[in-house]
């Protein structure tokens, strides 16, 4: 009896589901991603040998600006709207349930107390730039980033595996007195442990 030859085809493999698969990926990496701020202040920070990482959360950072402005930021939308409740309580400044949304998102800042609802209800990015009292007040009369520095650290709270780090980020143009300004700032609240922000030598920043 004749053998029966079965016809031959070449095997197809159905890619629909890959690529649908692939597009859910994309999106939800688009939708969880958490981009960076942009920074108020364009700082060019000096060079150093040590290769020491920041770490990507609990962070307290301090920025000074070329022309000795002082910025802050928190990480986290909750700790940053109770900073602005317990500076609230402290400077006698009545805030909207919009404008502590509004901070909480709001990242890096850096205005007086007395001028912290006007920075807050500026529009976008580009106007906070060019707002007029840029700087948190650190003189010996009125050192407002001193409080800045405790109340942000009781936002922590006492665990100690949630405790912040500490950074700051000065330009090559700033000047020492505002740096120590802001070291002392800090030992003011017993907070001796801080990191200062550099790049690797060699390399671009």
């Amino acid at each position: 009896m004749p053998k029966i030859k079965m016809p031959k085809s070449s095997p197809s493999i159905d890619m629909t589901p890959m690529v649908d698969l692939a597009f859910l990926l994309v999106t939800f990496f688009m939708l969880a991603a958490q981009f960076k701020p942009e920074e108020l202040v364009a700082v060019e920070i000096p060079t150093s040998i040590a290769e020491n990482e920041i770490p990507p959360k609990n962070i307290i950072g301090i920025t000074i600006s070329p022309d000795n402005k002082i910025l802050f930021n928190v990480d986290g939308i909750d700790r940053r709207q109770q900073m602005l409740k317990s500076m609230s309580a402290k400077y006698k400044i009545d805030f909207t349930p919009q404008e502590y949304e509004k901070f909480g998102k709001m990242g890096m800042f850096g205005a007086p107390m007395a001028r912290m609802k006007d920075f807050i209800n500026t529009k976008d990015e580009g106007e906070r730039k060019k707002f007029p009292n840029l700087g948190i007040p650190v003189d010996s009369l009125d050192n407002q980033l001193r409080d800045w520095v405790f109340v942000s650290r009781m936002a922590f709270g006492a665990d100690p595996a949630n405790q912040p780090v500490i950074t700051i980020k000065a330009d090559n143009n700033t000047e020492y007195k505002s740096v120590h300004a802001v070291i002392e700032a800090l030992r003011d609240n017993k907070a001796n442990a801080f990191t200062l922000v550099t790049s690797l030598e060699g390399k671009n920043q």
